[in-house]
C-alpha cells in the first residue's frame, strides 16, 4: 500500500507555516507561498488598457522552482487549502495559487483565521469558503490603479526632474501633506503674548504653595500681548490681594482606550517606544506568525495586525474578564464596547490583541527579543486596559480674584487606578497636581507674581506617529501602507528624518509643485479619500472595479499628455562641499546618484574625478593615528573602520568614543546597555560605563 495522501495547506510565510503545522499533525502537510507568487512584471505596465484593464501577471522571477514544487505537492494532496492572510492581499494571494495550482476557485478551498492558536486553525480547516472575488477584485483595482499612476508619472520625472524618482497615487497625497506643513512653518510670523501667575500660599504656616493662572477680566478672557500692558496689569495685581471667589470639586473619570487598530499601534509604538512604522510592523507580523515560548513551542502571540476595527471576540472577553477579576478584583473589571469610526469599515477582523491572555509579557521576556518584548508588553496592555474599569480623579478647580482679575488654579488626585493598574498612555496626567484645602473667601498670600514674554508657536513637523494620525483622519491609504508610504518617502529623498521629524526635502518640494500643477486630483487629499471610498466598494456595495478605472483613466491620460509636452527640464544646483578637486583645482560638489549621493568634481565631463562621502566618527585610530570612519558592509550593516584601510584594518561594530578604558587602555564604544552607555571594544574587557 502506497503512502496515504495527505492534505495540503498553504500559507505565506515560513515561520507560520510552521506554527500552524504543530497544530494540524501528520494528517497535514503545511508549505509557503513565500508572500506573492504571481504579480504585474517589474518591467513594464504590464496592464492592457485596450482590453478593458486587463491585468497581464506572470510568476514572480526566482520563484520557478517554488512555484513547480508547488504544483507536485498539490498533485500529490488529497485537497489543498489555501490559508493565506485574513485581508484583501491575502485573498489575491489564494487567487493567483489556484489560479497556479489549477484549484477551482468557487470550491471550498480558501481556510482563513484572525489569530493562529489550535482552535482558531482546527476551526478554519472545519469551515472552508470559496476564494471571495470581491476581495480579490478589491485588491486587483488598487493594484493596477497604483500602477497606472506610478509607472506613467515616474517615467516623466526620470525625463524632467532626475532619474530613479517615483510618483505613487497615496505616497504623493502623503508628500504633499508634509511639504504643506512645511510652507506653513516657514510663512508662520509669531505673535508676542504674555503669561501672568502668581506663586500662591494660605496664611498659615507650612501651607504648600501652589501656581494660579491669570484668565479673566471683569469676567472676559484677557489676552495680553505686550510688554506696556502686562507691566500695567502686574502693577494693578501687585497693588491688590488675592480673595478665593469660588472653589469647585468634582469627580472625573478617565475612560481606558479601545484595544489597538493598526493606526493606533503604529502611532503608539512610534511615541513610546521610538519605533518607526515599518518596525513596528515587522515585529507585529513575527508575533502573529509565532515565537518560540519556553514549555510551549512556537506559539502565535496577537491577532491579525492589519485591522480597521475595535471589535474583539466574545471569547477574548470573557478570557480578560476571567484575568482580571482573579488577578486585580471584580471592582476592576468593566462591560465596555468600543465602535469603529467608520461605519461600514469591514468588521472581519477583531482589534489586535494579544491571542493568549495567560502569557503575561513579564512571564515569557525571556524567549523574547528586546523589541518583541516590548511591543507585545504594549498590545497586551492596551487589550487588558480597554477591559477595565475608568481612572477616576478628585479635581478641584478654583477662580481666585484680585479686584476685576480673575486667576484661576487648578489640581487633581488619583482615587481609583482602574486601567491605570495595567497601561498608562503617553496623554495620562500627573496625579500628584493636588491644591491645598481651600474655602470660598478665603485670603491667600502671594510669594510671587510673575509676568512671562512668550511667542505663538508655527505648527509643529510630523512624525511618523502624527503623519499616520493625519492620513487616517483624512481617510488617506489604508493601515498596511502607511509603513511603506514613510520608508519610500524618505528612501526617494523627498523627505529627510531629522531626530523624529519628517522634513521635506528640495527634491520632495519639486515633486509636489509637479504633481499639484500637472496631476492635482492626485495629491488632492478630498480626491485621494473618495476614491479609497470608491475602492472599498468593489468589496462591501459590489461595485465593478473596471468601473472606477474606465472613470479614472480618462482624464488622467489628459494630464500626461500635458504633462509630457508642458514640463520644462527642472535643475538642481550641486551643493559644494568646501573642497578643491585634487586632479584639477576646481570645486568639488555633492551629486545625486542612483545609488545614493557622492562627491564628484564640478568640471564635469572634462574632469571625472569622483569621491564616495565619508561619515568621520572624530576618533582616531589607536593603531595608525587616522581617521575611524563609518563604513558600510556587503550586506548594508554600518560598522566603523580606519580610513587608512586596507594598510590598516581596524574595525568597530559600535561607534567609538574618544575615550579609553581605564581598565585596559582600548578605545570605549557607544554600545547601550543595562544601566551603561558605553562598552570597552575590547571583547575580553568587561568594562561598561
Amino acid at each position: 500500500m502506497g503512502e496515504a495522501k495527505k492534505i495540503l495547506v498553504i500559507v505565506e510565510s515560513p515561520s507560520k507555516a510552521k506554527t500552524i503545522g504543530k497544530f494540524l499533525g501528520s494528517k497535514y502537510k503545511v508549505t509557503a507561498s513565500v508572500g506573492h507568487i504571481r504579480d504585474l512584471p517589474k518591467s513594464k505596465l504590464g496592464i492592457d488598457i485596450e482590453n478593458d484593464f486587463e491585468p497581464q501577471y506572470i510568476p514572480i522571477r526566482g520563484k520557478g522552482d517554488l512555484i513547480k514544487e508547488l504544483k507536485k505537492e498539490a498533485k500529490a494532496a488529497e485537497k489543498v487549502y489555501l490559508a493565506t492572510d485574513p485581508d484583501r492581499e491575502g485573498e489575491a494571494i489564494s487567487w493567483h495559487l489556484a489560479y497556479l495550482l489549477g484549484i477551482d476557485e468557487n470550491e471550498p478551498c480558501r481556510i482563513v483565521f484572525n489569530e493562529i492558536t489550535k482552535n482558531a486553525i482546527k476551526e478554519a480547516v472545519k469551515n472552508p469558503r470559496p476564494i471571495d472575488l470581491k476581495l480579490v477584485d478589491a485588491q486587483q483595482a488598487r493594484r493596477v490603479l497604483d500602477r497606472l499612476v506610478g509607472y506613467q508619472i515616474s517615467p516623466i520625472l526620470w525625463k524632467k526632474v532626475r532619474r530613479g524618482l517615483s510618483a505613487g497615487r497615496v505616497q504623493s497625497a502623503a508628500l504633499k501633506i508634509i511639504c504643506d506643513r512645511e510652507k506653513q512653518i516657514r510663512e508662520f510670523i509669531p505673535k508676542e503674548y504674555w503669561n501672568i501667575t502668581a506663586l500662591l500660599k494660605k496664611d498659615a504656616p507650612k501651607e504648600k504653595e501652589f501656581t494660579a493662572k491669570l484668565a479673566e477680566y471683569k469676567g472676559k478672557k484677557i489676552t495680553i500681548e505686550n510688554k506696556e500692558t502686562a507691566d500695567k496689569v502686574l502693577s494693578e495685581i501687585k497693588s491688590g490681594s488675592f480673595i478665593i471667589d469660588s472653589v469647585d470639586e468634582k469627580e472625573r473619570a478617565k475612560k481606558p482606550y479601545a484595544p489597538f487598530t493598526t493606526s493606533a499601534l503604529q502611532q503608539e509604538a512610534s511615541t513610546k517606544l521610538n519605533f518607526y512604522t515599518k518596525k513596528t510592523m515587522q515585529i507585529a507580523q513575527q508575533l502573529y506568525e509565532g515565537v518560540s515560548i519556553k514549555g510551549h513551542g512556537t506559539v502565535g502571540l496577537v491577532t491579525y495586525i492589519r485591522t480597521d476595527s475595535v471589535r474583539i471576540s466574545d471569547e477574548a472577553k470573557a478570557a480578560a474578564k476571567e484575568y482580571i477579576t482573579t488577578k486585580f478584583g471584580a471592582g476592576y473589571w468593566n462591560n465596555n464596547f468600543y465602535s469603529n469610526k467608520k461605519k461600514d469599515v469591514q468588521d472581519a477582523h477583531e482589534a489586535i490583541r494579544p491571542s493568549h491572555i495567560e502569557f503575561h509579557p513579564d512571564e515569557i521576556k525571556d524567549s523574547l527579543t528586546k523589541d518583541q518584548y516590548s511591543l507585545y508588553k504594549l498590545i497586551w496592555s492596551r487589550f487588558m486596559a480597554s477591559q477595565m474599569k475608568p481612572a477616576v480623579y478628585s479635581v478641584v478647580s478654583a477662580d481666585i480674584m484680585n479686584g476685576d482679575y480673575c486667576f484661576k488654579a487648578s489640581g487633581s488626585k488619583l482615587i481609583f487606578d482602574g486601567y491605570l493598574k495595567v497601561y498608562r498612555a503617553t496623554d495620562d496626567e500627573d496625579e500628584s497636581k493636588m491644591l491645598p484645602a481651600l474655602e470660598k473667601g478665603e485670603k491667600l498670600i502671594a510669594n510671587d507674581i510673575q509676568g512671562e514674554q512668550n511667542f505663538t508657536q508655527p505648527p509643529s513637523r510630523f512624525t511618523e506617529a502624527s503623519l499616520v494620525r493625519e492620513l487616517e483622519e483624512k481617510e488617506i491609504g489604508r493601515p498596511s501602507t502607511y509603513a511603506p508610504i514613510v520608508a519610500t518617502l524618505v528612501e526617494r529623498k523627498y523627505v529627510s528624518r531629522q531626530k523624529k521629524s519628517l522634513v521635506p526635502t528640495d527634491l520632495g518640494f519639486v515633486v509636489t509643485d509637479f504633481m499639484e500643477k500637472y496631476f492635482n486630483e492626485i495629491v488632492d487629499t478630498g480626491f485621494t479619500a473618495e476614491m479609497e471610498d470608491k475602492l472599498d466598494n468593489v468589496e462591501i456595495k459590489d461595485t465593478d472595479w473596471k468601473d472606477i478605472l474606465r472613470d479614472f483613466y480618462g482624464p488622467f491620460k489628459n494630464e500626461l499628455d500635458v504633462a509630457e509636452s508642458e514640463m520644462e527640464r527642472v535643475t538642481f544646483e550641486d551643493e559644494p562641499t568646501g573642497e578643491m578637486c585634487e586632479l584639477c583645482g576646481r570645486p568639488m560638489v555633492k551629486k545625486q546618484g542612483r545609488f545614493g549621493e557622492f562627491i564628484a568634481c564640478s568640471g564635469y565631463p572634462e574632469c571625472k574625478n569622483t569621491k564616495r562621502i565619508v561619515t568621520t566618527t572624530g576618533v582616531k585610530c589607536p593603531v595608525c593615528g587616522k581617521d575611524i570612519i563609518a563604513r558600510k558592509s556587503k550586506k548594508g550593516k554600518t560598522f566603523y573602520g580606519c580610513s587608512g584601510y586596507p594598510e590598516c584594518n581596524q574595525v568597530y561594530w559600535y561607534k567609538p568614543v574618544d575615550k579609553k578604558c581605564p581598565k585596559c587602555g582600548n578605545l570605549l564604544v557607544s554600545h547601550k546597555l543595562k544601566n551603561s552607555k558605553y562598552s570597552c571594544s575590547n571583547s575580553e574587557c568587561d568594562y561598561r560605563e
